[in-house]
């Protein structure tokens, strides 16, 4: 019985945290998004096309009217300063979304709007 009891609450935390995966797919508040630091308030955040300053820019960024900054994975290279490294993000902003990089030294964890 103590075996049946195990699984049963096994897969209820299961069932659980699968649910709970779901809820946060679809959410629009809380943590996970960024926010443009280190800019002066009338300049703008060059978002690249690649991790580099040579890349064409893919959009500009305003510091606190920028809309929607999430990161989609690492950034690297991992061998760099946290300043010095290149963050994948997208931009979302109205209708428009875009892709692309920023340096790391110019956003900040942020809560969703």
């Amino acid at each position: 019985m103590a075996k049946l009891g195990t699984a049963l609450s096994v897969l209820a935390l299961v069932g659980f945290t699968a649910g709970a995966a779901v809820q946060n797919a679809g959410a629009t508040t809380g943590p996970g998004c960024l926010t443009v630091v280190n800019v002066e308030s009338w300049d703008t955040l060059n978002m690249r096309a690649n991790p580099s300053a040579r890349a064409p820019i893919v959009d500009r960024l305003p510091p606190g009217r920028h809309g929607i900054i999430s990161l989609r994975g690492q950034c690297r290279p991992l061998s760099r300063p946290w300043p010095s490294r290149w963050c994948p993000i997208t931009h979302y902003n109205g209708d428009r979304t875009t892709h692309g990089y920023v340096k790391a030294r110019f956003v900040r964890d942020s809560e969703c709007p």
